[in-house]
């Protein structure tokens, strides 16, 4: 006869695995990958993305509205997909460079300081984590310990704020800016290229806004915030942009 075996029923009245005891040395956590991982890349993909649409929409529907020829219309659209595309990569490498150069100046302070007054810098890790909630004597063991083992980043991502996750790239924002914006303004410029004559600015301005209601959604979806805010914000920054080139277009097309 074969006997079943019961359930590991420790103390508590369910078996290890349902009660997830902590003394289980096979125990594994899953990873998690959080939105923040993203916020890099994500930032710069989705300022290029809108940008390019944006800029280059803008730009067709106000050299269009200005009764300017189609060839004329599609230069200046090609134009500005190239200028822009390069604008955003060196401007983003500036500024993201600049911060990066902070970044580096903190840490350099903060090396310094750690050599000259080690003691002065673990006495304000300590109080660091004292006002985040921890009763003294733990705040100066998670001090010690992590001084311990990397002192420079600890105090980096308690006192500075910076991590692996926040800290600035900028060849990477320079590269997914120009590649975005890029392909943010290959978009309106071939909606110009399949538009009938005389209807340039309508059907651009109209697709260009489904373009940006598609990124808003895409770029809520990627950083899981709520979708319907990011669709309203471009839509609605969007449809100014490309109604105030047109009303100008068709100032400056009447005069000439």
């Amino acid at each position: 006869m074969v006997q079943m075996r019961e359930p590991d029923a420790r103390p508590g009245g369910q078996p290890a695995l349902l009660r997830g005891d902590l003394d289980m040395p096979h125990r594994s956590y899953h990873a998690e990958r959080h939105a923040t991982d993203r916020i890099g890349w994500l930032r710069a993909a989705v300022l290029g993305a809108n940008d390019g649409i944006i800029s280059t929409a803008s730009l067709i529907v106000g050299v269009a509205a200005a009764e300017a020829d189609p060839a004329a219309v599609l230069v200046a659209g090609t134009a500005g997909l190239i200028a822009g595309a390069l604008s955003m990569a060196a401007g983003e490498y500036v500024s993201v460079s600049s911060q990066s150069d902070a970044e580096q100046a903190d840490l350099a302070r903060e090396a310094r300081e750690l050599r000259d007054m080690p003691e002065t810098e673990r006495a304000e890790l300590t109080q660091i984590y004292i006002r985040r909630g921890l009763t003294p004597d733990l705040a100066q063991q998670v001090a010690d310990q992590l001084t311990a083992k990397d002192a420079l980043k600890a105090h980096a991502r308690d006192e500075l704020g910076i991590s692996d996750v926040t800290v600035a790239k900028p060849i990477q924002a320079a590269l997914t800016s120009a590649i975005t914006f890029a392909i943010g303004a290959a978009l309106p410029l071939a909606t110009t290229l399949l538009a009938s004559p005389g209807q340039v600015e309508w059907t651009v301005s109209g697709a260009s806004l489904v373009f940006l209601a598609l990124l808003g959604y895409l770029g809520a979806w990627t950083g899981r915030a709520q979708p319907m805010k990011s669709v309203f914000r471009v839509v609605f920054w969007g449809a100014i942009a490309m109604g105030a080139t047109a009303v100008i277009g068709q100032l400056f097309g009447a005069v000439v």
